[in-house]
């Protein structure tokens, strides 16, 4: 009787925990320490923004691997914000990386930020718009040349520009 009840025990802290931690997750605010040039209430965010790009953009969650349109987007131009339209990567830094996101080696000069992200029981370094603070995704060090990184972006939060003909 008394392992039965030790093991609800831990069963129920254990899962306490794991809740606690999902809330945070998925309640953290988007870059709430910073301003931005483009700035807008939820309300406004909502009627702009499709809800997938909605969560991702101002609530930072993250699509489901191998959705995006965008995996499949190999034309010249650009990808912009979905939130504000800043052009954000060239279409010639954009690789397959297989992991599903849509990933570019470099950035367009000033238009991406950068902070630390601690969720998800590491440390990694999330991307935003630089103009709205739209989360884009994060970038990892194990990219090809010539940067070796891996801006590994969710599809919904941007969108293709086409190059002029």
């Amino acid at each position: 009787m008394l392992d039965t009840d030790l093991s609800r025990r831990r069963f129920g802290l254990l899962f306490a925990a794991t809740s606690a931690v999902a809330l945070a997750i998925i309640n953290r605010p988007a870059t709430a320490e910073e301003t931005f040039e483009v700035t807008k209430s939820e309300e406004e965010w909502k009627k702009l923004l499709s809800p997938e790009a909605f969560a991702t953009l101002r609530q930072e969650a993250t699509e489901r691997p191998f959705t995006s349109p965008l995996l499949d987007e190999h034309r010249k131009g650009t990808f912009n914000c979905a939130g504000c339209d800043l052009p954000l990567y060239a279409s010639e830094t954009k690789f397959d990386s297989g992991t599903g996101w849509p990933s570019f080696f470099d950035h367009l000069p000033n238009a991406i930020g950068q902070k630390e992200d601690n969720t998800l029981f590491t440390t990694r370094t999330e991307v935003h718009c630089r103009r709205c603070g739209g989360h884009l995704g994060h970038v990892f060090d194990d990219g090809p040349k010539p940067t070796g990184l891996r801006y590994c972006m969710n599809g919904v939060a941007l969108k293709f520009a086409p190059a002029a003909a």
